[in-house]
């Protein structure tokens, strides 16, 4: 059994950072059902720290593995309840953003909450959406808190950065935005391709992306709720578009 070092554990530690993820290359992952996943993956795997439960019959896994006591695997997580096992993943060369046209897109502008995003991620792999394309001021990707909120689902769906009002100016296809005011989503027709454009989660969309909206699109309020959480009015608009 392998014993963590003070060293180990203040490495694995930075990787919470941003600032260190992007230095190193790296980022954290955990839990069983996530990690096995990503092993399956065209991600690279740096180091897997996994109890013995974990760990048996994964001896081709070689020195890529560590077995550490529940104990040492509290010290690195992430997590209130640690799940057997935490791995150490590369970061792929950045995503380029991909042809818009016959598919469907998700555009993201500004959504700062990891947990928001990662559940976004989820239900774009659940209707199968093309790509996401975020501004530079979403929060990033390899965050732990938006890699454990996918659920896996980031494995699958393409998400890129760029700066959104040059991306989308000179596109040929609708771009529906998610406003307050705009027609209701339950009386529009379901396009064959288009782009989704939701806002922030305090600012909605950009002003500067709001001229780009061919298509101002709406759910309905029936209640008195001032808001719905991004997610789930992704996945309201989501079910109707595609």
């Amino acid at each position: 059994m392998y014993k963590l070092s003070k060293n180990d554990v203040k490495f694995i530690q930075s990787l919470c950072h941003k600032k260190h993820r992007q230095t190193e290359g790296l980022f954290i992952a955990e839990g069983v059902k996530l990690v096995e996943e990503i092993i399956q993956s065209h991600f690279g795997v740096k180091k897997i720290y996994a109890t013995s439960k974990w760990a048996a019959g994964k001896e081709h896994l070689g020195s890529v593995l560590s077995i550490i006591s529940e104990d040492d695997l509290q010290r690195i997580s992430t997590l209130q309840t640690p799940n057997q096992v935490l791995a150490l993943v590369e970061q792929p060369t950045a995503n380029p953003v991909l042809p818009f046209a016959n598919k469907c897109s998700l555009v993201l502008d500004g959504i700062q909450d990891p947990g928001n995003f990662g559940s976004i991620i989820r239900i774009a792999d659940w209707f199968g959406i093309h790509q996401i394309v975020c501004s530079n001021t979403t929060v990033e990707l390899f965050n732990p808190k938006v890699i454990q909120s996918t659920m896996g689902s980031f494995i699958r769906v393409p998400v890129s950065y760029g700066t959104l009002p040059e991306l989308l100016k000179n596109v040929n296809i609708p771009i529906y935005g998610a406003l307050l005011s705009g027609e209701s989503i339950y009386e529009i027709a379901k396009p064959t391709e288009g782009i989704l454009v939701i806002g922030s989660e305090g600012k909605g969309i950009g002003a500067e992306l709001l001229p780009l909206i061919t298509h101002p699109i709406t759910i309905p309020r029936i209640g008195a709720a001032e808001s719905l959480n991004a997610a789930v009015a992704t996945g309201i608009l989501l079910s109707h578009l595609v």
